[in-house]
């Protein structure tokens, strides 16, 4: 992984804590807008860690691929980067 390493390990504990003090409002019956707008925040960290993640492969590993002039490799991580939009499209 070629992202920073502590910046996405100090998202995703934010994260953790996030979903912990969810499920506490979850159990304590708590507004339902209340939730929704936690389970907000906790996706767009998300979304940044996954962002944060995805330049650090296109930033090392796709430029690796192509500079190395491996056809087949350049081409899989090509695969990989579709595969992954497709999913974030959905």
């Amino acid at each position: 992984m070629q992202a920073d390493k502590n910046r996405v390990i100090r998202l995703l504990k934010t994260v953790r804590g996030q979903i912990d003090g969810l499920i506490k409002m979850v159990e304590e019956n708590r507004d339902c807008i209340d939730i929704s707008t936690q389970i907000l925040a906790s996706q767009s960290i998300l979304k940044k860690v996954n962002l944060d993640i995805l330049k650090g492969h296109f930033n090392h590993c796709l430029k690796e691929s192509f500079y190395s002039g491996k056809k087949e490799d350049s081409e899989e991580k090509i695969s990989e980067i579709i595969g992954i939009l497709n999913k974030l499209l959905k």
